[in-house]
């Protein structure tokens, strides 16, 4: 028997061999989430529109620039015989078109603090994130590249070691034999896992970067949440531009003079519906920069 002296303190929680309970810590509702329906989508579309016809001849130049610059790197891969990335580069167009947006934000920015709009402020845009934006542009195309060798492999596993046939020839091949189907399958499966994680990384990212001090990896994070907690509306914003940019490549790029600016101007009213003020001020966002 346990004398007075040797009797466990009356506050310690396993007098007795009682193990207290552990009680798991409540769910907290996320700063990001917004409970928008899937409908909010095109009342961000009809906004975009709306900015791109207020003082219209700036979007339009930037949309030809896009479309223009698509042209010469379409010609350039193939006078140097890079046929074979033709594809691969046309699908990998949305993993840096948020990147390449960054003028058509600057914009929809402006009209909506009531500043002038101009060309020359969304071709030498200024981002109060400073040098985050070169590191951010360069991890996106790090993911570019990633995903035309990725390209390259998957024809490699379908058709062998062989030379590219060119372009002629590989439709037919894709279109009319079941190593084709096959083939298609597998790089669509492949390319919309690489398209889903560059979307949800950088739809919002460059907005940040414009709007707010923060780094790049922060950005990208914090872009990814937003997505994560409005995954409904996200995905049908998705689709739309998905759908656009489709109806671009059946114009053979023509329409790019068009729905690129429509969907930069769009994309900005999508990150001020989800991204609120009082989240861009919170600190605990931030993995290394803290706001001025």
């Amino acid at each position: 028997m346990l004398s007075q002296n040797n009797a466990p303190p009356p506050d310690n929680p396993h007098a007795g061999g009682v193990i207290p309970k552990v009680v798991p810590p409540l769910a907290r509702p996320s700063s990001h989430a917004r409970d928008l329906p899937w409908r909010t989508a095109f009342t961000w579309l009809r906004a975009g529109w709306r900015d791109l016809w207020t003082h219209p001849l700036p979007s339009l130049i930037y949309g030809l620039g896009v479309f223009l610059v698509s042209v010469a790197v379409v010609w350039f891969l193939f006078h140097l015989n890079f046929d074979y990335a033709l594809f691969p580069a046309l699908a990998g167009f949305m993993v840096v078109g948020p990147l390449i947006a960054g003028g058509l934000y600057e914009k929809s920015r402006r009209l909506e603090a009531g500043e002038p709009v101009g060309l020359g402020p969304m071709l030498f845009v200024r981002l109060r994130s400073g040098g985050a934006g070169v590191f951010m542009g360069v991890m996106l195309l790090g993911l570019f590249l990633l995903w035309m060798r990725a390209a390259v492999l998957i024809y490699a596993l379908f058709f062998g070691m062989v030379a590219f046939p060119g372009t002629e020839e590989i439709v037919p091949m894709l279109l009319l034999t079941p190593t084709g189907w096959a083939l298609l399958l597998v790089a669509s499966a492949v390319g919309a896992l690489f398209a889903a994680f560059s979307f949800a990384i950088s739809v919002f990212a460059f907005p940040m970067l414009l709007t707010e001090r923060t780094d790049a990896l922060s950005a990208l994070g914090i872009s990814m949440a937003m997505v994560w907690n409005n995954l409904g509306v996200m995905i049908a914003w998705g689709a739309i531009v998905v759908v656009l940019f489709v109806l671009c490549l059946l114009t053979a790029g023509l329409g790019l003079i068009l729905v690129f600016p429509l969907l930069g101007h769009a994309t900005w009213h999508c990150y001020r519906a989800i991204r609120s003020d009082d989240a861009a001020a919170h600190e605990d966002d931030r993995m290394f920069i803290r706001p001025a």
